[in-house]
This record gives C-alpha cells, structure tokens and sequence, in this order.
C-alpha cells in the first residue's frame, strides 16, 4: 500500500506536514511518501498567465505523485480561516489539467494549528469541497493547540486521549 502525504502548507517547519507525517505511520504495511509543497512551486495561477504558458509541468508533477497513492493524508493548514496561498495555488493548476484533483483515492484529511480550534475552519472547507475534486474522504481529525499536543522530539500526538481518537480513525475507516 503506497501511501502520499502532505501538509498544505510552504512552511519549513509545516505542522500539518509533521501530522500527516505521523498519521501515516500510523497505517500499517504502508510505503510513505511525504511531499513538501515548496518542491511544487509554481508561479500564482491566472488565466492570461495559463494562455501564456499552457499547463504548469510541476502542476502535473503533482498530478503524478497523487496518481502513485493508494490513499492520500492531507493536513491542512489554515491561514485566515482557509487554505494556505501555497495549496491553494498547487489546487488551483493541478485542477486545470485535471478536475478531479484528488483521483478518487481514499482520503485521511486532517487539521491542526496552534489555536484551539485545530484548523476546523479550513477542515469544513476542504470537507464540503474537496468531493468535488474526487476525494474520497474516509475520515476527518483535527488537533487543537499542536504545541500542547505534538511531541516534537518523538514526532508524535503527545495526548493521550487525541492520539487514541486518531488511531481510531484510521482502524476504522481504513
């Protein structure tokens, strides 16, 4: 089982890359790859810019990775209450080469931020939306105040009764 995770997020110390990192070892017998959206940097996406170039090739990279994934971890970052500039823009190329983004793959979306409301904004947003783009989301987890509750040291959910949550998740729906 080859699973793609990514934390939607530019950030060199991207949380949400730090928890689709760890919930994707959580699934067992699975190869992982984490992506770093900052290897998928593209120019901000317009229309004229896309009449002058055509499809963006690191768009289609992207499109290539997701391809690979028997199921995707994404953990979505929240900058004013929505998707972070860098997702936003690596969605909005990939989706002009491809509408459905996300390929029908199985999907563990996930959140979290500093605040304690864990990314639930974005979450709601990706939720609605992200259907749309052929996810298949199987389910959803959120991590409020990830400086209280991720051990950075051991690179895993230090609470106790959140981890078990997310562990549930996954043996439940995958």
């Amino acid at each position: 089982m080859k699973i793609i995770a990514f934390g939607g997020s530019n950030s060199k110390q991207s949380i949400n890359k730090r928890l689709a990192a760890y919930a994707s070892s959580l699934f067992e017998n699975a190869e992982v790859e984490v992506l770093d959206l900052n290897d998928f940097a593209m120019p901000v996406f317009s229309v004229d810019l896309e009449k002058e170039i055509g499809q963006h090739e690191v768009a289609q990279a992207f499109l290539n990775k997701l391809k690979k994934a028997d199921i995707l971890v994404v953990s979505m970052a929240e900058n004013n209450g929505n998707y972070s500039v860098a997702f936003k823009n690596v969605f909005d190329w990939s989706s002009r080469i491809e509408k459905d983004v996300f390929q029908h793959k199985p999907m563990l979306l996930l959140a979290t931020s500093p605040g304690g409301r864990g990314g639930a904004s974005v979450l709601g947003i990706a939720q609605t939306l992200f259907p749309r783009y052929g996810a298949e989301i199987k389910g959803s987890f959120s991590l409020p105040v990830f400086g209280s509750n991720f051990d950075l040291q051991e690179n895993k959910i230090s609470n106790v009764e959140l981890d078990n949550e997310l562990k549930n998740i996954i043996k439940s729906n995958f």
